[in-house]
């Protein structure tokens, strides 16, 4: 039986990386699942909430759970908004009826990589993808959601992709949100030295689970036109399988 999914597509893919959640709709659909997208979606409240505007969070908390409370499944291209949604709200003054559905369904929230393998299953990835690859795992899918494996599995096992690992890859890019611009000289100092490891990593591409720290360590590395890509694993994962269906 197909599986049902509510989509969860973030502020930073909506608004600047739109291909992101194509690849993640085509992902999904490819391995037969029906796709719910609720339209009246908003942001879930992490700057809000990361910034102190707790108030403003729960009304943005409401909503959110108010929206997907039937889902069987709400996956989003992002563990960053996912670590919001399955524990972060659980620190709000949630309304009773909102703070219910987040108990009954906070199990229910998954980034992509997570729920391809422990909800569907899908242990290796077929696809072609020739170039030399570095993972940057994200500050809340690491220490939130405890993803550190799920993507390097797919990136392991696919044609062609060299999978080599940064020095010190478990770092902050410096990113986090408003941080980046209450402290940015700090912020700059980390994205950095993030850029330096993955630059000495030997990676013609950085892939990571969450648009914002991409496009963070993006910035810098344009901004000194190192020879490096940047591509959400969502975006990697399509091209490479739709590069296998090519070959074929």
């Amino acid at each position: 039986m197909a599986k049902k999914v509510h989509l969860f597509i973030p502020c930073f893919v909506d608004a600047l990386y739109p291909s992101v959640g194509i690849s993640t709709v085509n992902i999904l659909r490819e391995f037969g699942c029906e796709i719910i997208y609720p339209e009246k979606q908003t942001c879930c409240g992490q700057p809000a909430f990361n910034s102190g505007y707790f108030g403003e969070a729960v009304i943005l908390a409401n909503n959110f759970l108010n929206l997907f409370s039937d889902a069987e499944y709400v996956v989003a291209p992002s563990g960053s908004c996912i670590t919001m949604c399955k524990n972060m709200y659980g620190q709000l003054e949630l309304g009773g009826k909102e703070r219910e559905i987040w108990q009954s369904n906070s199990t229910k929230f998954f980034e992509l990589t997570d729920f391809l393998i422990n909800v569907l299953k899908i242990d290796s990835w077929k696809g072609t993808f020739p170039a030399k690859v570095t993972y940057h795992d994200s500050c809340h899918a690491l220490r939130e959601l405890h993803i550190k494996n799920q993507p390097r599995k797919f990136l392991q096992s696919i044609k062609g992709l060299e999978l080599t690992e940064m020095e010190n890859s478990e770092t902050c890019c410096g990113f986090g949100g408003t941080f980046s611009v209450k402290f940015p000289a700090i912020s700059t100092a980390m994205v950095r030295n993030k850029s330096k490891w993955i630059i000495e990593s030997g990676a013609e591409v950085v892939t990571s689970s969450d648009s914002s720290c991409l496009m963070n360590i993006n910035g810098f590395l344009e901004r000194n036109a190192f020879p490096v890509k940047t591509m959400h694993i969502a975006e990697l994962l399509w091209t490479a399988y739709k590069n296998r269906q090519e070959d074929q």
